[in-house]
């Protein structure tokens, strides 16, 4: 994996604040893209001229928002409350590290002590509305002269490589697909390609509903991170897909149901080039292919995803096997197209 995904992973860009992470892009596919632009909501589409012209418009998708914390009031004592952005498991919360704003203001998610806790209290996981961030300071107008409500944060940048081929880190999802559009456009491509790098699909599909009315694209391939379950002591039937198997193909989720027929093309890709594929078995999740396929300029959709570990946490995991199969496949969609 080059720099670029350490960057993009690292950079700060939860959902309505995705200005850094598209800097990054913008500078990466500004020698390579044939044009581009940034639409008034703050998707950034991108086209790029192929060998030929395609008779179907082919888009490439992946957003580039992330989950976080908005604050929401700071109390006497200087504590922040917050609420989430995007869909946070609170278990997933309580002790870890953020940073807060423009200004990037470090502060640790807290909540109160097991000591000072109420036998009732114990083993309980606490509701965000209980939970605190504290920076440190000592006072409400203390806190105020680095926060201010309405702030957002995200959880503080930790890339690192582990173990074999794996990665950790923030925002994965979906850094991952932007990484991979960002490679694509470096590429020599057979036809005519536009990619979109959208906002805010962690808070409802936002920017992919902007990007379906301007572009009217006949086909959408969403470009994801999904939900890996391969974890110990989880059964079979509740694996939608696992790490180091290939990329992953949807047939359903909670948003889309996929056609069959482009289901079975990508299988055919898959099967007829060597590249290690899986079906997501479980009917879980979403992503921007929903608003893509029920828009008024509707698309014929598909998402091709990478096995996240412990998603929409600070400590998501990865595969870079994976990521190499998806380019493989991702290459030959933009040669072969999935309808």
């Amino acid at each position: 994996m080059s720099e670029l995904f350490k960057r993009l992973c690292n950079a700060f860009g939860p959902s309505s604040m995705e200005d850094e992470v598209r800097n990054i892009i913008i500078d990466e596919i500004k020698p390579y893209a044939t044009s581009y632009r940034v639409d008034k909501t703050g998707n950034l589409i991108v086209f790029k001229k192929g060998k030929k012209e395609r008779q179907s418009k082919l888009l490439f998708s992946a957003h580039m928002d992330e989950v976080g914390f908005m604050v929401r009031h700071i109390d006497e004592d200087g504590f922040i409350y917050f609420g989430t952005v995007g869909g946070l498991d609170r278990r997933v919360i309580s002790g870890k590290r953020v940073v807060i704003g423009e200004n990037r203001i470090p502060g640790v998610i807290s909540g109160k002590a097991i000591h000072i806790q109420k036998p009732e209290e114990r083993g309980i996981v606490p509701p965000v509305e209980k939970l605190f961030i504290d920076i440190g300071s000592i006072s409400r107008e203390d806190t105020l002269k680095y926060v201010k409500i309405g702030d957002l944060a995200v959880f503080k940048p930790n890339f690192e490589r582990f173990g074999e081929n794996k990665i950790k880190s923030k925002a994965i999802d979906d850094r991952f697909g932007c990484y991979m559009l960002c490679e694509m456009i470096k590429q020599e491509l057979e036809y005519d390609t536009y990619f979109a790098f959208v906002i805010m699909e962690e808070e409802g599909c936002r920017g992919a509903m902007n990007v379906a009315f301007s572009e009217k694209a006949d086909q959408v391939v969403v470009v994801e991170g999904t939900t890996a379950g391969d974890i110990h002591g989880s059964p079979d039937s509740g694996k939608a897909c696992e790490l180091g198997k290939g990329a992953v193909i949807s047939f359903m989720d909670n948003g889309t149901v996929y056609s069959p027929e482009v289901l079975k093309k990508l299988i055919s890709l898959c099967e007829g080039n060597n590249i290690n594929y899986q079906i997501k078995n479980l009917v879980a999740g979403g992503n921007d292919a929903s608003a893509y396929q029920r828009t008024y300029y509707p698309a014929r959709v598909a998402a091709v995803s990478a096995p996240v570990r412990y998603i929409h946490s600070a400590t998501s995991v990865a595969d870079e096997r994976d990521f190499e199969e998806i380019q493989k496949l991702l290459m030959l969609i933009a040669s072969e197209g999935i309808a």
